[in-house]
């Protein structure tokens, strides 16, 4: 199921504007050239999983892109290769090409201004659509497979690696965000739990206490992953911002 809300960062301001010489609270001067940078995500002291993209926030839009581009660099020990996107002219994302280094250090400096959060031990997921399941590894071991139901015909669930968003212990699935009427046989409006963003068009991992008898033999949603509610809860407690998640046929 999906369910498009705003993209927003849950983002941490970093450092005290007079650390740095700027005289302005809230932002920090990081070049000349370059707006103040609001927030740094994720925040200092945190620990992410290891496909866990890094958010900086501007205070204004900014003209030239390239500049802030150039004026990132993300290291564990040497520089760590990852590629740029725009959410839009004041919100920048660097994600990592690969997985970062487990149970490490990670600084982000964007010019002056400089941060440090870490990765944990490297939780995985790998969601098989054609065998119906979804397994939990821990430091490369499986520890957990459980039944799992995919989207159905013409809903089906994006392949390829993502990164967990965010958590949500309760969430409102509205089948009209996707443009189906509650009045249409697909429509629905049905409060989840236990849930996980893994796009921010709307792809979740969820409880869904309605498919547990299609999960681990048949693929019923609208392009979320379903799972039993013990094992959803399980999931919920055991998974970190930026684990990432395989999914495949």
């Amino acid at each position: 199921m999906r369910k498009a809300i705003r993209y927003l960062f849950v983002a941490t301001v970093i450092a005290a504007a007079t650390a740095f010489g700027s005289g302005a609270a809230g932002a920090v001067l990081v070049t000349p050239n370059l707006p103040a940078v609001q927030a740094i995500s994720p925040g200092p002291g945190q620990v992410v999983g290891i496909a866990a993209p890094v958010n900086v926030q501007f205070a204004k839009p900014v003209a030239d892109r390239a500049l802030a581009e150039r004026a990132v660099d993300i290291r564990a020990g040497t520089t760590l290769a990852g590629h740029f996107s725009w959410v839009d002219d004041r919100q920048l994302t660097w994600s990592p090409s690969g997985y970062l280094p487990t149970s490490s250090p990670i600084t982000v400096s964007v010019g002056r201004l400089h941060t440090q959060f870490d990765t944990n031990g490297g939780v995985t997921a790998d969601g098989d659509m054609s065998a119906h399941t979804f397994t939990v590894f821990m430091g490369g071991n499986a520890v957990r497979t459980m039944p799992a139901s995919f989207g159905k015909s013409g809903w089906e669930t994006p392949t390829g690696n993502y990164p967990v968003l965010s958590r949500e212990r309760t969430v409102t699935f509205d089948s009209r965000t996707i443009g189906i009427p509650l009045s249409s046989p697909q429509g629905y409006l049905i409060q989840g739990e236990f849930a996980e963003r893994l796009t921010w068009g709307g792809v979740y991992v969820h409880s869904a206490p309605w498919s547990v008898d299609s999960q681990g033999n048949s693929n019923v949603s609208h392009g979320c992953i379903n799972l039993a509610p013990g094992d959803a809860e399980w999931y919920y407690d055991n998974v970190s911002i930026g684990d990432p998640v395989n999914l495949h046929w």
